[in-house]
């Protein structure tokens, strides 16, 4: 027979071996009388038995890291001389147009439409009709970060100054949330499996994943060379394909210099993958409705985001094995791709568009 483990008993259980209990050490006792003493006093001490099986239960998962609730968390990891990744501020470059001369002062608040407010970091002043402003934001998070092209308003006028700028072509970037239970979680299981050896390729990916707003990483030694080890690196969370910009390059790159970290003879570069999108066609679907459709297109993009890796080649069959396994469906298939879905060395895979025929159509 299996060993099933230590079972908790429920509260009945338990109330009734307090009754029998009694029943069976007190001559004519019948303790399941209900309005009776002894009944109220088996019911009394099993709660409190039960109370105690629970709180004995909360150790039990507190004592195992990968059980642990938010707070033991935090205290596992601690251990493990790993922090919490805490929230960022996202930054970049304003451009205002003005009369030359004028002069955009630090400290300086400007707002997007939403009204998201950021600060100016250092005063500029208008030249050749524009210039560029250095901001951060004023609260910490993703919700920071902010496309090229967006307009951004002075809070309050400036002389000489048009009101309204764009943000520069690199964005408002590097915003992160601070770090989930279930991120920081992974994190320590892999420093408990994975001891740090000193730089191996592992050290890096858990370099990299210290960084705020990093999610994946994926390191590869010798690609550029002897004594060279290349980091790709994913922002899941920050950006709607993932791929990082070249501020968060620069800020993973600087991380890896760190001489406490890398090996002192290793040349070690950042790099953002090149997403790859890929375009999915599926033939009568059945059945065929809006509701299932979108249950195949989100495992698709489920199923893409966990098997991509830079340079990694995804089966057919896990694409017909991704569709198959959404809500409500019955029967497909897939006409594109034809076959097995490479990527090129610094490439990764993302969800394209996904087309749905009928009879070949």
């Amino acid at each position: 027979m299996p060993d099933v483990g230590f079972q908790r008993p429920t509260l009945q259980e338990l109330i009734d071996r307090a009754q029998n209990d009694v029943n069976s050490n007190i001559d004519g006792a019948d303790a399941k009388l209900r309005r009776s003493v002894l009944n109220v006093l088996s019911a009394v001490v099993s709660g409190q038995t039960h109370g105690l099986y629970g709180y004995l239960n909360y150790i039990a998962k507190q004592a195992i890291v990968s059980t642990a609730d938010n707070d033991s968390l935090v205290l596992w990891s601690k251990v493990w001389n790993i922090s919490r990744k805490p929230s960022t501020k996202a930054a970049g470059e304003i451009v205002f147009t003005g009369i030359d001369g004028s002069v955009i002062p630090a400290g300086t608040e400007v707002r997007r439409g939403d009204d998201a407010v950021y600060v100016v970091d250092q005063s500029v002043a208008i030249a050749a009709g524009q210039a560029s402003v250095n901001v951060t934001a004023q609260a910490s998070g993703l919700s920071g970060n902010t496309d090229a092209g967006t307009q951004i308003s002075l809070l309050a006028a400036i002389a000489g100054v048009v009101s309204t700028g764009s943000v520069a072509n690199a964005g408002l970037v590097a915003g992160a949330d601070i770090e989930s239970d279930a991120e920081l979680l992974i994190r320590v299981l892999d420093r408990i499996q994975q001891p740090p050896h000193g730089g191996a390729l592992f050290d890096y990916k858990k370099w990299a994943l210290e960084v705020p707003g990093v999610t994946r990483a994926w390191p590869v030694s010798t690609e550029l060379g002897a004594g060279t080890v290349t980091v790709r690196f994913m922002m899941d969370n920050t950006y709607s394909d993932g791929v990082p910009q070249a501020a968060d390059v620069a800020i993973v790159q600087s991380y890896l210099d760190d001489e406490v970290r890398r090996p002192i003879t290793t040349q070690v570069f950042a790099l953002a993958p090149v997403s790859m999108p890929v375009d999915v066609t599926i033939q009568d679907l059945s059945p065929d409705t809006a509701d299932v459709r979108k249950a195949v297109i989100d495992e698709l993009a489920d199923f893409i985001a966990r098997e991509a890796e830079p340079g990694k080649t995804i089966p057919i069959s896990k694409f017909w094995e991704s569709v198959a396994t959404a809500s409500g469906e019955f029967s497909h298939k897939i006409i594109f791709p034809p076959d097995d879905v490479a990527m090129n060395v610094g490439e990764i895979s993302r969800l394209g568009t996904v087309t749905f025929t009928v009879g070949g159509a």
